[in-house]
């Protein structure tokens, strides 16, 4: 089977172009089981590249065409705060798009669709929702809305108001069938699209995401980005190991809190030989980007 492009690659390069929006409109179709209409790709903070964060995530925001927000973001590296992450992006969508002075009920719904590469929590299954639902605290029945107000704001339920949140853990899936979305996570995973494959915006995929379409500065550009992704990689898990490693050397206890700073020592000096910037080793070890400064 011949590869394709990068999701997340294909994200900062090829999905901004409206000629390529059947690619994410097949991706929310199948996630969300009813057709959508990507309309365009907005600017703003919350999909705005990083320049010193070229490999580890990747964000974009669409619209459709009932004016919702979708905020698609691929997360390479694991990230302790991720979840938090995850609600900031959201609320910070719905604070940029009401304007001062508009009624709330100008707010719209915001999805949240986040393809991680790493283990997100704890848990069996590959793909999860979040959405926002009241239950009684005695009787534990649903809070619905009355008739008038699903007339009035053109919803079924409270939930179609909140944002709502897909995580999608694409790390090692190797598993294909039938159903729409695990055709997706096997391309999300794998970087191919199985033969079998016949779920929305697959066919768009292998016609346009494929490595031959690019021109040989786009491909070389590409190969150096999965260069870094293998090497970003390696480093983090090699000098995990190793803070490992310098933590049971210490011993327990008294001795475990050295070795466990050690280990962070080490951890940290090898991610920067590898052209991780400062701030990037800081987030991923989960400490302050002072203590990552003082390193010698």
């Amino acid at each position: 089977m011949e590869k394709q492009i990068r999701f997340d690659w294909a994200m900062k390069r090829m999905l901004r172009d409206k000629a390529n929006f059947g690619v994410l409109e097949g991706l929310m179709t199948s996630l969300l089981g009813h057709p959508i209409k990507i309309d365009r790709i907005l600017e703003s903070e919350s999909n705005q590249e990083n320049a010193e964060n070229k490999s580890n995530r990747v964000d974009i925001l669409a619209e459709n065409s009932l004016g919702q927000k979708i905020l698609i973001e691929v997360q390479n590296q694991s990230e302790d705060s991720y979840f938090h992450r995850m609600l900031f992006g959201t609320s910070r969508l719905i604070s940029e798009y009401l304007k001062r002075g508009e009624p709330y009920e100008k707010v719209t719904k915001v999805y949240s669709v986040n393809i991680v590469y790493f283990d997100l929590g704890e848990g069996d299954d590959y793909v999860y929702v979040g959405k926002t639902e009241f239950h009684g605290l005695h009787k534990g029945d649903l809070l619905t809305l009355p008739a008038r107000w699903r007339r009035r704001h053109g919803v079924d339920s409270i939930s179609d108001i909140y944002p709502e949140y897909y995580i999608l853990k694409a790390n090692d899936f190797d598993r294909w069938s039938k159903t729409p979305i695990d055709q997706w996570m096997y391309f999300l995973s794998q970087g191919v699209v199985h033969e079998g494959s016949d779920a929305p915006g697959l066919d768009e995929v292998r016609e346009k995401l494929r490595v031959d379409n690019l021109s040989k500065e786009e491909r070389n550009d590409y190969y150096k980005y999965l260069d870094r992704m293998i090497s970003m990689h390696d480093v983090v898990e090699t000098a995990r190991e190793d803070g490992l490693d310098a933590g049971r050397r210490e011993g327990m206890e008294e001795g475990l809190k050295k070795g466990l700073k050690e280990g962070l020592r080490i951890s940290a000096q090898k991610m920067i030989a590898a052209g991780i910037p400062a701030d990037e080793v800081a987030r991923i070890l989960g400490v302050e980007l002072n203590d990552i400064l003082s390193i010698d």
